[in-house]
């Protein structure tokens, strides 16, 4: 696949296949995040000092004056101007690169905000975090709050990484990282469930998604800062931790113990089903798109007189924008997979197929449901706007946006949202979702979604469910399988009717 530069013929110059980039990707950190599309890339050069853009922007000339106040024990002044030039240089990347033009004056109050939480955390509010022995107040721990809470208060999947959560959501590019392998956000002050990772110690333990957790080896995470409940529940591979999950409807808690692991994310996993290939994409991390190649070319060998594929992506929450293309790219022969558009439309791109389709033109059903998100819904909207699949299942969770990462000063790096993407008929996702052409109803309407979370940037018109045709229409009888969503498809593939038009 490809990636031009819509800005006019000169920025076609440019354009190169996209893998070339592919090394410097990042992928989300499951466990302490909501979903993310992820691509590599450079943003805007930083002030050189803090005074330097203090100069520019007098606004955030109380964030130097308030660090002095709070940080406890006072740094020396080569950590004080360390510190302060980390601010100078986040604060003019998301000045520059942030997807919506935001002004100095909001992200300083919001960095003076993260202060005041870590002085709040300090003076014993919040709850006490046994597991945690850090002082709130020393110099980088309050710059960190501050600098969170700053980029945080953009958007739900802008933020701050320091080193050690960088260093881990590279592990998770590599398709490997330790903990207990659940996808997390923040709903009302609760930690929840967006979806364990299939084949983890998670999912093994009956975690679902939807579930809340309260506590965490008896401390109470109610109310407190996601990246703190998330520490909570990180540790050493093998060892032990309990959660208090309370399950919506009832309002009573349960506890889960469950044994630590390193978390090895199968991207892809394959089988037959009759005469029908069926795909499982849980993740799109760096082993996606040669899983699913690996898997097309395994079943064709397999499945005498093939009649199509099934596309799972059901739970799928993301990861990188170059695997979602190079999936999507295996189903196609040509034409655009998706575009990006940032600040006020400027320096959009477009990526289009360029590979030969692997399912050499078969009919796909592609599932999804609420959890369903970012990368997961370019490779389902794809499909759909070009007619290469039915899509069967619940609205998608409506993530529509692109986040940078770039490395900064200390070890760290930001995750800035920078652009929107569109599918190739020219419809935003962000907080709408993907429609399916079939509904499965199974309360999915009543799942929390982007448009749901904090700070969500607004999206587009609301597509119609109205064009969706119900599953006892589609499928007489397929409400009673197990699987009522995936026994449609294969149905459908079976008689020959996934056969969907193409959307423009």
């Amino acid at each position: 696949m490809t990636a031009g530069d819509a800005r006019g013929p000169g920025g076609r110059g440019g354009a190169r296949p996209l893998r070339a980039a592919a090394g410097a990707a990042l992928a989300l950190f499951a466990a302490s995040c909501g979903p993310d599309l992820l691509v590599p890339g450079l943003l805007g050069p930083g002030h050189a000092s803090f005074e330097e853009a203090a100069e520019d922007h007098p606004e955030i000339a109380e964030v130097s004056s308030e660090f002095d106040r709070l940080a406890d024990p006072p740094p020396e002044a080569g950590e004080r101007e360390r510190q302060l030039d980390l601010f100078a240089e986040v604060f003019a990347m998301a000045r520059e690169d942030y997807v919506e033009p935001v002004s100095p004056q909001t992200m300083a109050l919001l960095a003076l905000e993260g202060f005041e939480d870590a002085e709040e955390r300090a003076n014993g509010g919040g709850g006490a975090e046994a597991e945690e022995a850090e002082n709130p107040l020393a110099p980088g721990a309050l710059m960190r709050a501050g600098l969170s809470r700053m980029l945080g208060g953009l958007d739900p999947h802008s933020g701050y990484l320091p080193p050690d959560r960088y260093k881990e959501m590279q592990l998770r590019t590599r398709g490997e990282f330790g903990g207990i392998g659940i996808e997390v956000t923040m709903e009302d002050g609760l930690v929840k469930i967006v979806a364990p990772l299939d084949g983890t110690p998670g999912a093994r333990a009956g975690l679902r998604t939807g579930d809340f957790i309260v506590g965490v080896n008896g401390t109470d995470i109610r109310g407190r800062p996601l990246s703190d409940s998330v520490r909570l529940m990180r540790g050493r591979a093998g060892t032990d931790v309990r959660l208090d999950i309370r399950r919506p409807p009832e309002d009573r808690t349960f506890a889960v113990r469950i044994t630590r692991a390193v978390i090895e994310i199968e991207a892809v996993r394959a089988r037959a089903e009759g005469n029908v290939g069926y795909l499982r994409v849980t993740t799109f991390n760096e082993r996606a798109e040669d899983g699913v190649r690996r898997a097309l070319r395994r079943l064709a060998r397999e499945i005498d007189g093939e009649v199509g594929y099934v596309i799972d992506l059901r739970s799928n929450a993301g990861g990188l924008l170059e695997q979602a293309l190079g999936v999507a790219d295996s189903f196609l022969s040509g034409g655009e997979i998706v575009s990006t558009r940032g600040r006020d439309g400027a320096r959009a791109r477009r990526f289009s197929a360029d590979s030969d389709d692997l399912s050499r033109g078969l009919p796909l059903a592609v599932l999804i449901d609420e959890g369903s998100a970012s990368a997961a819904e370019i490779v389902s909207g794809a499909l759909q706007d070009h007619g290469r699949a039915l899509v069967l299942g619940a609205r998608s969770f409506g993530k529509g946006s692109v986040q940078t990462i770039a490395p900064v000063s200390g070890g760290g790096a930001v995750r800035l949202t920078t652009a929107l993407y569109y599918t190739p008929s020219g419809r935003s996702i962000q907080a709408t979702g993907i429609v399916p052409d079939v509904l499965v109803d199974d309360g999915a309407d009543r799942a929390m979604r982007e448009s749901d979370l904090d700070n969500a940037l607004p999206g587009g018109s609301r597509e119609s469910m109205a064009g969706a045709r119900e599953l006892a229409e589609a499928c007489p009888g397929a409400a009673e399988a197990e699987d009522p969503a995936l026994a449609c498809a294969l149905s459908l593939l079976e008689r020959g009717e996934a056969r969907p038009a193409a959307r423009g």
